[in-house]
Parts: C-alpha cells; structure tokens; sequence
C-alpha cells in the first residue's frame, strides 16, 4: 500500500488504512521525510518511473488535504491509467443507498453519511463530519471535522467547509467556496466565495 504525500494529513490517512487491513509501505513525495512516523520507504515524486511503476502494481491512495494539488495529482494518474482506492474508516456509519464514487475518497472515524447523500471523487469527509440525507459532494471537496451538512445540501467542486461549520437543508454551494470554521451557512453561496460567521456572510 503506497501513500502519495507524507504529512499531517497522511497520518490520518494511514491510521484509517491501517484500520482497513492495509499495511502501507511507502510514500510518494517532492522530497524524503526528515519525519517518518510510519517507518514508510521513500519512492520519489509520483510521477518518476520508479513511483508509477510501483503504483501501477499496488494499491494507493492520495493522502493530501489541498484540494487543487489532490485533484491535479489524481488527473496526471488517471492520465496514466492509474487509480487511487477508497479510505473508509471501518468506524463510519454509511447508508446502504448513499453514492460514494470509487476513487479516492475518505471517510474518517465517525462520519456518518445519510440516505440517498452521493460522495464525488477525492472527497475529504473529515472526523466525525454529518453528511445528511440527498447531500451531493462534487470532486475534491474537504469536508473539515465536526461539520454538519443538514438534507439536500449541494457542494460544488473544489470547495473547502471548515471544522464544525454547519450548513442549513436545501443550501446549494459553488464551486471553490471556502466556509470558515463554525460557520452557520443559511443562504446559498455562489462560486469562488468565501464566508465566516453566524450567520455566514
């Protein structure tokens, strides 16, 4: 099992592998971790020869929190007919009619996900996120911890919801919107919008 990215974030990342059964092994990045946690071989950037070599024999996954950086590493894999698998902790709750796409994405210790709520490519559903009933997460989403997505919540690409941030039934949010921790969202927020507070403005 080979992580691309090596650090806070990946610590989670490997804790819910772990959790799954995977041993991981190693981990692609810029450059070798002084920091290594996990005893994990360094195998170079993702995209040297020797990484995708690797990766296109074992299982992997995309263990960094920035949404742009994650969705670019996973398009240049793809590009290469490679697929990063899904990390779901064994501890989530999941509705058997929930969608949740098969390619990298995590769900942590204690998310629960709703009936009928679709989980998009390279979503981030963080600990103990509430992802509620006909919820729609677009691709590269980073839901943070604590947050609460009440019913029929839609969220746009790239979009980043901070720790604890509460988002009101029925709100459409767009594409690269940043909802700030804690923050109570109950009015819909058009594309490439940032809000904070309660209520969200």
């Amino acid at each position: 099992m080979i992580i691309i990215g090596y650090s806070g974030h990946s610590y989670v990342v490997c804790s819910i592998l772990n959790a799954m059964g995977y041993k991981v092994d190693a981990y692609c990045d810029a450059e070798e971790k002084s920091n290594n946690p996990f005893k994990l071989k360094y195998l170079g950037e993702e995209d040297s020869v020797h990484a995708l070599k690797q990766l296109a024999c074992n299982p992997f996954f995309i263990s960094i929190g920035n949404n742009n950086i994650r969705a670019i590493i996973q398009e240049k894999l793809r590009a290469n007919n490679l697929f990063p698998i899904n990390a779901i902790h064994p501890s989530a709750i999941i509705d058997n009619t929930a969608i949740i796409q098969p390619y990298g994405v995590m769900v942590s210790a204690g998310c629960i996900i709703n009936a009928m709520a679709k989980i998009n490519i390279g979503v981030i559903c963080n600990t103990g996120c509430i992802i509620e009933h006909e919820c729609n997460i677009g691709d590269f989403v980073h839901i943070g911890p604590g947050a609460v997505l009440c019913g029929n919540v839609t969220v746009g690409k790239n979009s980043f919801i901070g720790a604890s941030a509460v988002i009101k039934q029925g709100i459409t949010l767009g594409n690269n919107v940043i909802v700030g921790a804690g923050a109570v969202v109950v009015k819909n927020v058009p594309d490439n919008v940032i809000v904070r507070g309660n209520p969200a403005v």
